[in-house]
């Protein structure tokens, strides 16, 4: 089907365009709100700035299409593959991509505030400076991701896997990351104030200059993790009514001095004015903080 055909029947009133072969056709700026194009064929087509508001995608094949600066408001796009589409500063708002394929898409700056991603294919996508405030990603795949300075506060990220994405300076605020696996992930700097941790892998994760004020970390695994000048102010490090601390820091170390600490909860570091301080003099006779 042409870019013609396709105009010219919506232009009529026609909105069905199931399963249509689109392959390669340009359709950038096209107005194609609330058409349905499911399980239709738009590899390699064009739709920079389209608007396909409302639209029916899901499962359509969008690999490698065009979609930069499109506005796909509350489109539905379950089950699609967007793998390595161009979807740069998009409008997904409220958007439907539970289960969708964007494994290496290009989401820099694109708005997906309350949209459904849950257990969708992200790995080694760019998501950096998107917006993804009140969205749900749970059991989503985030492996090796780019989510620098996104906005992911109240972001629903529970049981979604995260290792070795990148999270530097993200605002995480009041973000769900419940039983996440964040193995690796680097977390410097971010925003993590009223957070929900409990329960995630933060195994070898860098949370440099992370604040995690009134954080919940109960059941949370630190094992090798860089908290160093992180804020643990009102963090929450145990069970409700558990007295013991279920936060692992096995070998949580100073990349300055670079000290091991012993694996006892907490011990070896210290909370001090809500700060987390892990370098200490090490020298002869000396033992203050650093």
């Amino acid at each position: 089907m042409t870019r013609e055909e396709l105009l010219s029947r919506y232009a009529a009133g026609e909105r069905d365009f199931r399963n249509a072969d689109l392959q390669k056709v340009d359709l950038s700026g096209a107005n194609l709100t609330r058409a349905n194009l499911s399980g239709a064929n738009l590899v390699f087509a064009n739709l920079a700035e389209a608007t396909l508001a409302r639209a029916n995608l899901s499962v359509a094949n969008l690999a490698e299409a065009n979609l930069s600066e499109a506005n796909l408001f509350g489109a539905d796009l379950f089950r699609a593959n967007l793998a390595f589409a161009n979807l740069f500063g998009a409008n997904l708002a409220e958007a439907i991509l539970a289960e969708a394929n964007l494994a290496l898409a290009n989401l820099a700056e694109a708005n997906l505030s309350e949209a459904s991603l849950t257990d969708a294919e992200l790995i080694w996508a760019n998501l950096s400076g998107a917006n993804l405030s009140n969205a749900n990603l749970r059991w989503s795949h985030l492996n090796g991701t780019t989510l620098d300075k996104a906005c992911l506060a109240g972001v629903d990220l529970s049981g979604a896997y995260l290792s070795m994405a990148s999270l530097l300076g993200a605002d995480l605020y009041g973000a769900k990351l419940s039983g996440a696996t964040l193995y690796k992930a680097d977390l410097s700097y971010a925003d993590m104030v009223l957070s929900d941790l409990s329960g995630a892998n933060l195994t070898k994760a860098n949370l440099t200059g992370a604040t995690l004020a009134w954080a919940n970390l109960a059941g949370v695994n630190l094992d090798g993790a860089n908290l160093d000048g992180a804020n643990l102010k009102g963090t929450i490090l145990s069970e409700g009514c558990a007295p013991e601390v279920k936060v692992y820091l096995q070998t949580l170390s100073s990349p300055v001095w670079g000290q091991p600490r012993p694996p006892d909860a907490l011990s070896g570091s210290r909370v001090v004015n809500g700060w987390l301080r892990t370098g200490y003099a090490t020298g002869e006779g000396s033992g203050g903080e650093r």
